[in-house]
Order: structure tokens, then sequence, then C-alpha cells
């Protein structure tokens, strides 16, 4: 499939109207809110990004553009900010699905008309904006409460049927060992870095066509072994320790062992307390006999928990490789972001689908109380683990409850009263501010109406 094709069916197909369709004009301000103007090509850019939207893209993303540059301005007012490295990590995962969705960087940037560091510094500011923005709201919105009265009172009314549904969650005790490698394994895992360093250093090739090639790190190998900047708490320590050792761009960095493997790094640029590096990682591969070897000792294990001889929790504290849920007698934490509240939360608690693929399908078959058998999976650092669970509780799918899901429900009447205000700081900002729009622009339904003043 062509790719014009290709990407016209992954965009809208509505029709612009006829005021977006005015003949011989390359560009225009179509929208002013405070001493901010709103051009036609921001609104198609937003167009070119957006999949779904609700409605009439020619009203609807003026209008989206409008609100984002109200909270902006009061943002600035307020010195709200956000940090760099928050936004370069949004910017990152915006690129990889669009190069994947166009095929190829080469692609994306014959569709767009842009460089990809043209549309990488695009997509910062949007994303950097749009942080910004729903920061300023989080700080508009951080006096609201809700007391347990208020909550009970909300949903005292509610049919059953039309309370939120709770889907089934697990709380689960991990106890894991990382299979033994070989010392010839890692000789040859070193061998390879030491040649791809020579292959480099003697021009036969490049480091980032090295990367593309033979990197495991996946995600940094699409883009030729690049990282984006980060600061030194951001890495694996001995990773970091050596990255940072780095003063010239042409030296490749000695061999490095982290968490995650074997790599080679290369300086790219330096920005404050930030690197921007390429590197190259091996993971060495495991034998199979020492992964029998793991499982077995995992079973032995097992087999003294059930004799009483300890605890599935002491046996996790002592003996797990697992440092996330060791200190925590094996219990595994799931680490989210609060939709409400925008920040890092910690439970104990997992949906099915929040579980690591392996662990859900093991959880499915257990009981409560119940210890798995042991099974091999591959860790969050993408190595060969073996490890044994034990299911600590299951609490089924079921309507939300003041008893069981207060939280949940407290986090929706607050959300409501937090948009409630929101739309009436929303309504004064319009009334307030100085707010101009090209006469063809105003045929809409906007969601706020106060945009055209009489």
């Amino acid at each position: 499939m062509k790719l014009k094709h290709f990407l016209a069916l992954a965009l809208l197909t509505t029709q612009a109207p006829a005021f977006a369709q005015q003949n011989n004009v390359i560009d225009e301000v179509i929208w002013v809110v405070g001493d901010q103007a709103i051009l036609r090509s921001d609104v198609e850019k937003e167009r070119q990004r957006s999949t779904r939207i609700p409605g009439n893209p020619y009203c609807v993303i003026p209008e989206n553009l409008a609100l984002q540059k109200l909270f902006l301005q009061q943002a600035e007012l307020d010195s709200i900010t956000v940090e760099d490295e928050t936004v370069n990590r949004y910017v990152e995962a915006y690129l990889n699905e669009w190069v994947q969705t166009a095929g190829s960087k080469e692609k994306l940037e014959e569709y767009r008309g842009m460089t990809y560091s043209q549309i990488r510094e695009e997509t910062f500011e949007m994303v950097r904006d749009n942080q910004i923005m729903n920061e300023m709201r989080r700080e508009l919105t951080k006096d609201i409460t809700v007391t347990p009265a208020e909550v009970r009172y909300y949903f005292k009314n509610i049919p059953e049927d039309s309370l939120p549904l709770i889907p089934t969650q697990v709380e689960v005790e991990l106890l894991a060992e990382h299979p033994r490698i070989q010392q010839e394994e890692i000789d040859r895992i070193k061998g390879l870095l030491r040649e791809y360093t020579e292959r480099i250093n003697s021009g036969e090739t490049s480091f980032s066509v090295l990367a593309r090639f033979y990197s495991d790190d996946t995600e940094s190998a699409k883009q030729g072994g690049e990282m984006d900047y980060m600061s030194k708490v951001d890495l694996d320590p001995a990773f970091a320790n050596v990255a940072w050792t780095l003063t010239d761009p042409k030296k490749i960095s000695k061999i490095v062992e982290s968490q995650y493997g074997y790599h080679i790094i290369q300086l790219i640029d330096r920005r404050g307390d930030k690197l921007k590096l390429r590197h190259i990682l091996k993971i060495p591969r495991v034998d199979e006999k020492d992964v029998e070897a793991s499982l077995s000792r995992l079973d032995s294990i097992t087999k003294d928990i059930k004799e009483g001889k300890f605890t599935f929790e002491q046996a996790a504290s002592a003996l797990s490789d697992d440092k996330d849920s060791r200190s925590n007698n094996g219990l595994m934490s799931n680490v989210y972001i609060d939709e409400y509240e925008g920040e890092r939360m910690r439970t104990s608690r997992f949906k099915m689908s929040e579980l690591p693929p392996e662990i859900a399908r093991v959880v499915e078959g257990l009981d409560v109380g119940e210890i798995s058998k042991p099974f091999a999976m591959i860790d969050k650092a993408g190595k060969t683990q073996c490890a044994v669970i034990k299911l600590k509780s299951r609490i089924k799918a079921h309507p939300a409850t003041i008893t069981e899901d207060f939280q949940v429900l407290s986090n929706i009447v607050k959300n409501k009263r937090s948009q409630e205000f929101l739309d009436k700081w929303i309504r004064e900002k319009q009334r307030t501010t100085y707010i101009r729009i090209k006469p063809d622009w105003c045929d809409c339904e906007f969601q706020y109406p106060g945009w055209i003043k009489e």
C-alpha cells in the first residue's frame, strides 16, 4: 500500500468546511486568545497528529487550542513548569508509535515534510504545553476535597447497574532466581562487544549501524542505539558511572555490566547535567540446563515451605533475586500514575492485565493461598528468570461499593467537583480575556460558548 494511502486511512476522513478550504492562503491567524495567536497551520498539524476527534475537527481543535492558551497564560503567571525529563519520556513514546505506523523514520519524514529532528522539536513543544496545562489544572483543583458523607450521598440513589465496575484484582507474592550464566557465554558476549568497538574505531562501520543490527535493546536499536537526554539518576548506576566518564564523542566506552546485560556506550551530547548517549546492549543467553537447575532449586524450596520449615514470605525475603519485592517479603508492588492526582501511586493490588503475562497465566489457575509450580519467564530487564508465586488474595470483579471501594468512588466525586470548578474558571477567563475569532471560523457549536462575544 502506498504511503499516502496508508496514512489517509489512519487520519480522519472528515472533509474540511469551506472556511478551512480558502484558496491561495498559505497560513493565517484564525483565533487570538489574550496575546497568543492560533494559526490555521496549528489546526492542520493537530489534525494530522490526531486519529480520533469527536465532532468537526475544525471546531474542536481550535477550541482545544484556545483552552490550552488560557491554561498556559495562567501557568506563566503562576510559574508552573515541567521537567524536560518528563516531557522527553512522552516524546519518545509518540515518536516510536509514529515511526511504527509510517513504517520507518524516512517515511514519517516524507509524510510530515520535516526532518526527524524537526518532528522531535515540534513534538517536544506540544507535549511540554500539554503537560504544563495538566499541571495547571491540578494546581487549580488541588484544594478540592470530598468527605465520606458527600461520597455516600452522591452514590446513595444510583442503581447498582450504573455503579462503576471494579475489575478482578489480585495480590501476588514472588520468589525469583536468575539462572547462572556460564562463563563461556559471558566471554562470547564480551568478545562480540570488543569486535564492534574495533569495527567502529577502524572506520569500517558506524556505532548506529551496529546498534540497529545487533543491540538487544530493541527500542533504542530502532534509533541507532540513541537514548534521549537523561540524568545520572535515570540510569542503571553501573551504566551511569561509565557514561559520565565519557568526554569525546569519537571514543567508545569500555564494556560495562548492568542489571540488563553488557554494553558499550558512545557520547553524543552533553546538556547541563544530562547526557545524550547511544549504546549497544548484549544479553547473555542462558543454557537450558541452568534454567532446569534453577527450577529444581525453587521446587525444593517450595517443598520445604509446604512442609512448614519456613514460610513463603521468609523464603522470598532471604532468597529471592527480585529486589523490588524481596524487601516486602515477596509482595509485588504495582506502581501507576493516578489519573486524578497525576502522582505516582503504589499498591499491592493488580488488575490481571497489569501483571507480567507469564505471571498472569499462572495466577489464573491458583486458589488463594496456593503456591505455584516453578516456571521460567522474562523479567522487566529482559533476562530469563525462574520463579514461584503465591496468590495472596483475589478480589473478584464487582460493582463498586462504599465499604470495599471507597477510594475509587471518592475519586469519581472529586473529579466531578474538579471539573465543575474548572468549567466555572474557564467561563470566567473567557469573560476577562481578549478573544478574537476570524468570522469564517465562528460557525461552530463550542463546548464553551463564551468564545464569541456579543
